[in-house]
């Protein structure tokens, strides 16, 4: 099973989007950080995408509070 897509507590550069992404499709934080990197080269709304994602994806904190109140 994959792990959830949420923002680590720990291991974050800047919001811990890419580092959320890389655990949930199990790749590392470095090649996370250099594709998106690379991909603000080309046209297109990757910025806007990190930024949605930063806002949408919950902390990793969040989202154990949330599950234990269940």
């Amino acid at each position: 099973m994959a792990a959830a897509l949420v923002r680590p507590a720990n291991n974050r550069m800047i919001a811990g989007v890419c580092a959320g992404l890389a655990r949930r499709f199990g790749t590392s934080r470095a090649t996370m950080r250099v594709l998106f990197l690379l991909s603000c080269l080309l046209p297109g709304p990757q910025f806007v995408a990190y930024l949605a994602l930063w806002v949408l994806l919950p902390s990793e904190d969040s989202a154990r509070r949330d599950a234990a109140a269940w």
